[in-house]
C-alpha cells in the first residue's frame, strides 16, 4: 500500500514537472517568435499543435513558423485554422503566403479582411492599403505575363554571379564597383561600361536615398563629369545595376522603389537626347519580376540574347541567371488558363516556355561563347522556322505568301514599339502636367492603351500562320 501511495505521488510529482517544462518551453517559444527566431520556435509549436490540433494560436504561431522557414505548404494548412477561428494576425500571414505563391488574388482578399479588422479596431491601415495595392498590380501582372522563352538558367554565388555572364565586344562590359574603382568599400554594386571604354553607369551609396545611380564620361586618361540620374530614376529607395544597350540611350537598372512588387524590380529607361531627358521607367512586369528580388538584367544583341538574375527559390547566398530569347514584340501569353499564367509567371520550369519542336542547345552554346570583334550580322528580325532554320530579314523567307503574312508581322511589331514609345511620352507630361492638363492626357493614354492591347494580340498568330506557309513552301520546291 505504502509502495502504491508513493508510485502516486512521484507520478504527481513528474507530471507537475512536466507541465512546468511544458508551460517554460512555451514561454521560450513565445519569447524566440517576437524576435524572429522562426526556426528556433518551430519544434515547440509543432509540438503543442500536435497535442492541442483545435488551438487556434498554436495553429497560428506554427503556420507563421513554417511560412518565415519556407514551408508554405505546411503554413497554408495552420494559418487556416487560424483565419477560421478569426486571429487576427492569421489574415496578414495568410496574405503574405498567398502573395509568396503568386495566387495574388486571394491574397488581395486575405488583406482586405485584415484591413476591416483593424478598421473596426482603429489601427492604423496604411501599410496594407498599400500591400493590397501591390497585391492587386501583381494580379495585373499575371494577367499580362509576357511570352517569352527562357531556355537556361544556372545557379550561382551571389557574390559572384556576374562571372556568369559572357557578353560579346559590341555589349560592352560589366564589373564590381569595388573591382572597378578599386576601392575597399563595403559597396554593393555594379558598374557598366560600354564598348568604346568611354562611358560607364554604375551605383553607389548617398546619404539621402540610399544607392543611386550615375554616369560618367572618360576625359584623356581619367574619368569625370559625374552627373546623377535623374528623380524620375532615383526614388529615395535603392536603385542598382544598371546596364545600357549599345544604342546608348536605354537603360536597364534595378529599384526597390517605384512601384517594386517585391525587393528590387526590374525596369527599363530611354534617354531622350533631344530634350535630354529620360523618360518614365517602366517595370518589366512577369516573369522578370517576382515578390523575391529581381536584377541585373543584360541584353546580348548581337546574340539576341538576355540575362537576369532572381534569388526566387534559392538559399540566400545564392542566386538564379535565366537566359532567355529577346524579342521586341513583346507578346503576351494568350490564354485564359490563370494556372498556365502563374506558372509561367513564377518560372516554375523553364520547359513551359520553350515552342514546341524547337532545339535551343545551340543558342546556349552561343550564349556562353566569347564573341570578340566579330562583324555584325543583320538581323531585322527573329523568325523561328524549324529547329535549324531561323530567318533575319524578309529577303530569307522562300515563300511568297509566308513572306507578305510576314511583313504585316514585321509592320505590327513596329508600331507596337512606336505605341510604347508614344505612351512612355505621354505618361511624363502627365505626371508634370498640371490637373487640366492631366484630363487632357488622360483620354488620349487611355486610347493609346486599347490600341496596344489590339496590336498585342495580332502578330503571334500571323507568325504562326507565315511558319506554316513557308514550311509548305519547302516541303514542296525541295
Amino acid at each position: 500500500m505504502r509502495l502504491s501511495i508513493k508510485k502516486g505521488l512521484y507520478a504527481i510529482g513528474l507530471w507537475i514537472c512536466t507541465q512546468g517544462i511544458y508551460a517554460q518551453t512555451l514561454e521560450q517559444a513565445k519569447k524566440l517568435y517576437s524576435e524572429g527566431q522562426y526556426e528556433e520556435a518551430k519544434p515547440t509549436f509543432e509540438r503543442l499543435v500536435k497535442q492541442a490540433p483545435g488551438n487556434a494560436s498554436y495553429n497560428h504561431w506554427y503556420g507563421v513558423c513554417c511560412l518565415e522557414t519556407g514551408d508554405p505548404e505546411n503554413a497554408e494548412k495552420y494559418l487556416q485554422v487560424g483565419v477560421k477561428r478569426k486571429v487576427q494576425e492569421s489574415y496578414r500571414y495568410m496574405g503574405e503566403l498567398y502573395f509568396q505563391t503568386y495566387r495574388f488574388e486571394e491574397a488581395a482578399e486575405m488583406f482586405q479582411e485584415y484591413i476591416n479588422i483593424l478598421t473596426k479596431k482603429k489601427q492604423d491601415i496604411d501599410p496594407f492599403e498599400a500591400r493590397l495595392q501591390t497585391a492587386l498590380k501583381a494580379q495585373r501582372m499575371v494577367d499580362r505575363v509576357e511570352d517569352i522563352q527562357i531556355i537556361d538558367s544556372v545557379v550561382v554565388n551571389k557574390n559572384d554571379f556576374l562571372s556568369a555572364y559572357v557578353l560579346s565586344e559590341e555589349s560592352g562590359s560589366v564589373s564590381w564597383f569595388k573591382d572597378f574603382f578599386r576601392t575597399n568599400g563595403e559597396v554593393n554594386s555594379t558598374v557598366y561600361m560600354n564598348q568604346k571604354e568611354d562611358n560607364i553607369h554604375y551605383a553607389c551609396p548617398t546619404e539621402e536615398n540610399g544607392y543611386n545611380i550615375f554616369r560618367q564620361s572618360r576625359l584623356l586618361d581619367q574619368w569625370g563629369d559625374e552627373k546623377e540620374l535623374p528623380a524620375s530614376i532615383n526614388t529615395e529607395a535603392d536603385e542598382n545595376y544598371p546596364f545600357v544597350l549599345s544604342d546608348g540611350v536605354t537603360i536597364y537598372y534595378a529599384s526597390t522603389g517605384n512601384g517594386s512588387i517585391g525587393g528590387y524590380d526590374l525596369f527599363v529607361t530611354r534617354y531622350n537626347t533631344n530634350s535630354e531627358t529620360y523618360l518614365t521607367p517602366e517595370h518589366l512586369g512577369m516573369p522578370f519580376n517576382s515578390p523575391a528580388n529581381d536584377y541585373m538584367m543584360v541584353v546580348d544583341e548581337q546574340k539576341g540574347l538576355g540575362w537576369f538574375a532572381s534569388d526566387r527559390n534559392q538559399p540566400e547566398d545564392k542566386v538564379c541567371l535565366y537566359l532567355y530569347m529577346v524579342n521586341d514584340s513583346r507578346s503576351r501569353i494568350d490564354s485564359e488558363d490563370m494556372d498556365m499564367k502563374r506558372a509561367r509567371a513564377a518560372i516554375t520550369s523553364i520547359e513551359d516556355s520553350w515552342k514546341p519542336g524547337v532545339d535551343y542547345s545551340e543558342l546556349i552554346r552561343l550564349a556562353y561563347t566569347e564573341m570578340p570583334g566579330e562583324p555584325d550580322i543583320q538581323k531585322d528580325f527573329e523568325f523561328i522556322i524549324t529547329n535549324h532554320l531561323v530567318y533575319f530579314t524578309l529577303e530569307e523567307i522562300q515563300s511568297p505568301e509566308a513572306r507578305n503574312i510576314y511583313e504585316k508581322v514585321v509592320d505590327l511589331n513596329r508600331q507596337i514599339r512606336e505605341l510604347n514609345e508614344k505612351l512612355a511620352e505621354l505618361r511624363i507630361a502627365y505626371t508634370e502636367g498640371n490637373r487640366a492638363r492631366k484630363e487632357q492626357l488622360a483620354a488620349s493614354i487611355l486610347e493609346a492603351e486599347d490600341q496596344l492591347n489590339r496590336l498585342l494580340e495580332q502578330p503571334n498568330g500571323l507568325e504562326r500562320k507565315a511558319r506554316n506557309a513557308e514550311i509548305n513552301y519547302l516541303k514542296i520546291n525541295r
